[in-house]
């Protein structure tokens, strides 16, 4: 069995509307030959390379996000600490830790 990268396939592809591993890639219904897509590997290749760029460069606020406690226990430190010592304890260090690429 034949497995694709079906999100690759996609940014590649954009008229693609179905994809099965094991059939290959449509265009339009119904799923047979009059309507399968001639896949060229290294435009697959060159759209993965595009994907995993554009996920590198929104990477760090998946890294934020999972670093932050819970908005229940922020909350909590706010009203205890303060905003200026809740920025400074818990917001600057995961920014810094997962700093915005340029």
């Amino acid at each position: 069995m034949t497995y694709y990268d079906h999100e690759a396939i996609r940014k590649a592809y954009p008229d693609v509307i179905y994809i099965q591993d094991d059939l290959g890639a449509f265009t339009d219904f119904p799923y047979d030959d009059t309507n399968k897509k001639t896949l060229v590997q290294s435009d697959i290749d060159a759209a993965r390379v595009t994907l995993d760029a554009e996920y590198a460069a929104i990477k760090y606020k998946d890294d934020r996000k999972a670093e932050y406690p819970d908005w229940g226990t922020q909350l909590d430190y706010i009203y205890h600490n303060g905003i200026d010592k809740w920025k400074t304890d818990i917001v600057d260090p995961v920014k810094n830790k997962y700093p915005k690429p340029s």
